[in-house]
Formats: C-alpha cells, structure tokens, sequence
C-alpha cells in the first residue's frame, strides 16, 4: 500500500542534517522515508527535523524534504502532501500527521487540512491520465465507480495492490450458487423451488418455529425461491458489492453486508411472525441501497457514467424483486398451512443500508470512532437486534400466536 524509494546506492547509515543557517535539510539515504517503516523509525526522523521536541516542524522544512523525493514518490501521493503544507496557516507539519500521511492513515484533521486548504488539488484529473494498463484502467473504473472526491480516487488508484482481492463476495457468491445447484438437483427444480413441497424441509432456511436455531438468521442467505431470486440477488451483489469491497475492504462491507443479512431475519421474526425467509436480499439490499443514497448525497462529486439512468436500472431492478417477493408472499402456498417465504427481509436491508451503510461509504479511510452518527446508528442498530431477540423469546407466547406447523 505505501510507496517505496528506490534502494540506495551507497552503503552508508542514513543520517539527516539540518543547516541552522539556510534551513536545508540533507537527507543522505532515501531509505530513512520509506512510507512502510515502522512508526519508532518515522519519530527518530522527525525528532532531526525537531530537535526541540515540540512535536512539529516547520512547512519549509517539509516542503524542502518533499522537493528533495518528490520524483521517488507518487505523483497524486505528492500532490496530496504538498497540499497539507500549503494549507497549513499555522506554518508548522504536525508528527501524528507526519506519520499518517507515510502509512496511508488520514486523520480527520489532516483531511480537512487538505480538503479547507487554499491549494488547488487536481491539477490533472484522474481521468485523464493516458497509456495506463488494463488493470489500472480497471482500479480507475472503480474509484469513479464509488468515491465522490477526487483526492480520495488518486489516494485509491496509489494505494490498491489488489491483495487482498475482494473475496468476501465472491466467496459468498460461490456458496450461495453452490447450494441452489446442490438444491436443484435434491428437489429436481430450478425454477420456483420454493413451491416444491419438501423445500421447507432444508436446516438452513429461516421458519419461525425453529427460530430457537439461531444459525437460521444468517444462513436462510443460502436459500433462494427460484432462479429468478437467485440470479438478481448474484447480479447486484457482483456489480455492486465486488467494487465497494476493492475500496473499502473485505471488513467493512462484510459487515454492512451481514448487518442487512441479520436484520432482514429479525424484521420477519417481528413484523411477519407466521412466515418463513429466504435468499440474501437482505444483505444485497444493504449494499445497494447504501451505494444509491451515497451517490445520492454526492451527486456532484460522483463522476461515474450514465450515473442517473444506472440509478434508474439499479431502482427498477430492486422494486421488480421486491414486486416478486410481495407477490410470491400472498400466492397460494405449496405447503399450507404455512405461507410462502416473508419480503420484510428486504426493507430490514434497506434500513441497514441508509444507516449503518451510507457512514461506512462516506467515510473512505476514516476512522468509523471517530464519526458520532456510526455510534448512532450502531447503538440503534444494536437495540433493534436486541428487541428482537426478547420479543422471539417472549412475544410469540403472549400473542398466543398460531404458527405454522414445523416442516
């Protein structure tokens, strides 16, 4: 992820003189910056740059280092740190700034130095830039695709090595085609599964008279109605999920994912108590809607292609699921007493995706700590689940509720 200097040519220790005449600073190997050093190195450099140890250095002194290794740095990465000097009204660089910027770690201060400072950013956008490869054509794509600024789209286009891959949804793509495949050919269907009498009778499915098993609320994901619910879901969550993933990382979007996933099952449990749920809607729900209502808040910045008429597929494709799942709940059931697979999976993924999603999204590289609407909307989201938990365990008997006999 950092940006590695050339090794150098001699052998000597590295040493950094500062001239108390011409402020110059002498940096006798370029090894003593490379961003991927430990953090005890980086504060044995900055105390030569500061040997009174006020935890600062001046702007000149860091404009003069980043003259002397600007051309064995990225240029976005030194069009960003030349940035955070020019902003600076204080005139002086602070260490845990220093070291943020060498690690790839921005602090909320340092963006908004960058983001408030007087400097023109992009002097060249992205987008321009020409003779790049297929792989970072590919890492450009996707930095459009879902980052509204452009100083976090080039800090992205550095940063990414692409290892990790994005493996969650895809693993989890896998799996959920596996077992549809696995189930096709047990029930000897594909298309509408969910009619065939012995469906019900699968251990992974959610049903609210086995709602003790506590996996049901998460592996139901595996599950799917038919290969029209499966097929849309796998859709949007390759589209949408695999390049969220390549910039926000496997955990991150995991959560928003299992988030949605969790609360779908919980939202059945609570507002469609007789009905059982299937397929990962809820989480495809939370990531796409996530994805929507931030392109949404940054409809300006946002520069991907077509983005209203995508939107408008993304929308139409969402409400012909949900249409489908509506109409598959109140069909006649294969199996009565017992009702067809419940859509508030849906709506609890949706709910999860504008909250929980929507701050994970605009928060590219920040500290989720740091952000009091993530604390909340995971303090809401963490009282949700434990109301849920209490009313399976109380309501159902109090309501002397009649449920569907277990399959």
């Amino acid at each position: 992820m950092g940006d590695r200097l050339p090794e150098p040519h001699a052998s000597s220790s590295p040493a950094v003189a500062a001239s108390s005449e011409a402020e110059e600073i002498e940096v006798l190997d370029s090894e003593d910056v490379l961003p991927m050093a430990a953090e005890d190195h980086w504060k044995a450099l900055f105390d030569q740059f500061d040997p009174d140890n006020t935890g600062y250095i001046s702007t000149e002194k860091f404009r003069s280092l980043l003259q002397r290794h600007g051309s064995e740095l990225d240029p976005h990465k030194l069009e960003v740190l030349l940035a955070l000097a020019d902003s600076n009204s204080e005139g002086r660089i602070c260490y845990q700034d220093f070291v943020n910027l060498m690690s790839n770690k921005r602090s909320n201060s340092f963006r908004q130095a960058i983001l408030q400072g007087n400097r023109r950013l992009c002097s060249k956008a992205l987008l321009e830039e020409t003779g790049l490869s297929l792989s970072q054509r590919l890492i450009r794509h996707v930095a459009y695709e879902t980052l509204p600024r452009e100083i976090d789209r080039k800090w992205y286009y550095d940063s990414y090595t692409c290892c990790p891959p994005p493996w969650f949804m895809i693993t989890i793509t896998i799996v959920e085609v596996a077992f549809f495949l696995y189930n096709g050919v047990v029930l000897d269907r594909y298309v509408l599964q969910v009619s065939h009498p012995l469906y019900l009778k699968n251990a992974l499915l959610y049903h609210p008279q086995l709602r003790a098993q506590a996996w049901r609320y998460l592996t139901y994901i595996f599950m799917h109605a038919g290969i029209e619910h499966l097929g849309l879901n796998v859709v949007l969550q390759l589209l949408v999920g695999v390049p969220l993933e390549m910039v926000h990382g496997a955990a991150r979007i995991s959560f928003v994912y299992i988030a949605g996933v969790v609360a779908g099952s919980l939202a059945v449990s609570v507002a469609d108590m007789t009905a059982p749920v299937v397929g990962s809607s809820g989480g495809v729900y939370a990531l796409v809607s996530a994805h929507l209502a931030n392109i949404v808040m940054n409809w300006s910045g946002m520069k991907c292609q077509f983005k209203l008429l995508r939107m408008a597929v993304a929308l139409i494709c969402m409400s012909f699921e949900f249409g489908r799942a509506v109409w598959l709940r109140f069909h006649p059931s294969a199996y009565p007493p017992c009702p067809h697979p419940s859509f508030m999976a849906h709506l609890g993924g949706v709910m999860v995706g504008i909250t929980l999603g929507v701050i994970i999204l605009r928060n590219y590289e920040q500290r989720l700590q740091d952000q009091t609407l993530w604390w909340i909307f995971l303090s809401i989201y963490v009282i949700f689940v434990l109301f849920a938990i209490f009313w399976n365990i109380f309501a159902y008997s109090l309501l002397d509720l009649k449920l569907p006999p277990p399959p």
